[in-house]
């Protein structure tokens, strides 16, 4: 059975600069799932340095509004027609979201670079699929859950899923998490959190005041939760060449699983 693999495509937040925004795929084959597309059209180079063909991405999860996550989507809808107006592109696109981003994405995507011709191809061939809180929904080969990750900001959803090798594979989003997803949290073997920046650098970042968490509380959850595999990311990018480094030896001092810090472009086996 071919391993499964995350494609870490961008690992910063909103603010960087030196890394691209947090998206990601799970790779299945020669198909992507992917989840959001960070902030611009910086994700069209990093698909094409990862060798990831467009033409094999036809389910994208866009977890919420803020810029950061949402505005590559414009770039991926406008490759995607692009390609479909030439013949490249065979079958349709699935954006899925929760239902008040449907109306966003179709409003940004209508009111910004794309033309009238791939624009129309929203409701043809690209469609907005909005998903409830609880709801189920097969995409490639798995069910994937989504769930309210109950946002003190915008609405945002993360999602949980059972990769073909068993394993429980959870997205948190990126704000810290909340006890009243334990249900969907609870028992993943992979976990993905944000870490806005080290502890000891709190005061220098200030995560609480913007309703991010440190690698010290996601490490400690994990720990709580008994989560084996913790990837942390959606983090500052002011030491950039030393954070793997940096981010690891801090959260080593309150988790003991396997705990990956990734950088822009890393494939990781799952």
């Amino acid at each position: 059975m071919p391993m499964e693999e995350l494609y870490v495509f961008g690992t910063g937040n909103a603010q960087a600069t030196r890394c691209y925004n947090t998206c990601f795929a799970i790779k299945d084959g020669d198909e992507y799932f992917m989840v959001d597309a960070g902030g611009g059209n910086g994700i069209l180079r990093i698909l094409e340095d990862m060798d990831v063909d467009l033409c094999h991405i036809h389910n994208i999860f866009v977890t919420h509004e803020h810029t950061d996550h949402i505005m590559g989507i414009v770039w991926m809808v406008r490759m995607v027609a692009a390609a479909m107006k030439k013949g490249k592109y065979e079958g349709e696109l699935q954006i899925y979201c929760h239902q008040g981003l449907v109306d966003t994405i179709s409003t940004i995507c209508r009111l910004t670079t794309i033309q009238g011709k791939f624009y129309k191809m929203i409701g043809s061939r690209i469609f907005l699929v909005p998903v409830e809180d609880g709801e189920t929904v097969r995409i490639l080969d798995y069910d994937v859950t989504f769930f309210d990750i109950l946002s003190t900001k915008a609405r945002q959803f993360g999602f949980t899923t059972i990769l073909k090798n068993g394993r429980r594979f959870t997205c948190a989003g990126d704000e810290p998490y909340n006890a009243e997803c334990r249900p969907y949290v609870e028992g993943s073997d992979w976990l993905l959190h944000e870490a806005f920046c080290l502890y000891r650098d709190r005061e220098i970042f200030e995560p609480y005041e913007k309703h991010h968490s440190t690698v010290k509380e996601a490490c400690e959850l994990a720990t709580q939760l008994n989560i084996p595999n913790l990837v942390l990311w959606h983090t500052e990018d002011k030491q950039l060449a030393r954070r793997k480094e940096l981010y690891t030896a801090e959260g080593r001092e309150y988790y003991q699983g396997n705990l990956l810090v990734p950088d822009d472009r890393e494939m990781i086996d799952l």
